[in-house]
């Protein structure tokens, strides 16, 4: 029996471009107090700072950009500015979610084949409920977890509360660090769709990567690369 894994953000909808066109408004904003190489630098280093604390998304975000602010701002904060942040996360938990091409139709015919899917993915857990809700994609999943962290102990746990063995697991993602790179190191099987957009944190070289997956570029390709994995015999 193999159990599908599928990520959300850019694996089913759409979600790093709200993040860098929140980033671009953000350098905007703040024109008058750096060059946005420094803010961006900035940015950069108290969101990595800030990770173990807040963790990943759109709050974490909205945090890490205050501070950073105020950080340029030192003793003459802007109100005005402030409140232009905490805009600027509101609307992007108000943002419409943007299903991936061919995502939707690729999740209803491996149903139809039979296969069991979950959602293992990261983030704010009000945020990707909300998100999963618009989407209208809950039905398709046995099990849905809402990971602080993607890593080779978090999914070891979760396959273990599920019961099912690491060479029975497939992981669908865009991500090479989280998606792919602790699922093969498990020994698991892992299907990378590359997106448009990646977070530069979520990037690795894929030379690190010693186990057993495959990279595509549409969903439509899973049922051939899971027909492939199963039998590999008939896809010399």
């Amino acid at each position: 029996m193999t159990i599908i894994g599928f990520d959300a953000d850019d694996t089913l909808w759409v979600n790093e471009t709200y993040f860098r066109e929140a980033e671009s408004r953000f350098y905007d904003l703040m024109a008058g107090y750096g060059t946005q190489k420094q803010l961006a630098d900035d940015l950069h280093k108290v969101i990595m700072q800030n990770l173990s604390l807040y963790g990943y998304g759109i709050k974490s975000l909205m945090l890490s950009m205050t501070e950073t602010a105020l950080g340029f701002m030192k003793d003459r904060p802007s109100a005005r500015i402030m409140e232009a942040i905490l805009s600027i996360g509101k609307e992007m938990l108000n943002k419409p979610v943007i299903l991936l091409d061919g995502i939707q139709d690729a999740l209803a015919g491996l149903r139809d084949k039979g296969y069991t899917m979950i959602l293992a993915t990261k983030g704010d857990l009000l945020d990707q409920e909300r998100k999963l809700h618009k989407s209208g994609m809950g039905d398709f999943f046995h099990h849905i977890e809402i990971m602080s962290e993607k890593n080779e102990d978090s999914y070891l746990k979760l396959l273990s509360r599920l019961h099912i063995r690491a060479d029975e697991f497939v992981m669908v993602g865009n991500s090479l660090r989280s998606d792919i790179l602790p699922v093969v190191n498990i020994g698991g099987f892992a299907i990378h769709i590359p997106s448009q957009s990646t977070w530069v944190h979520e990037m690795i070289d894929p030379k690190l990567i010693n186990g057993s997956y495959r990279t595509i570029r549409h969903a439509a390709e899973i049922p051939a690369v899971l027909e492939a994995h199963h039998h590999p015999k008939n896809h010399v």
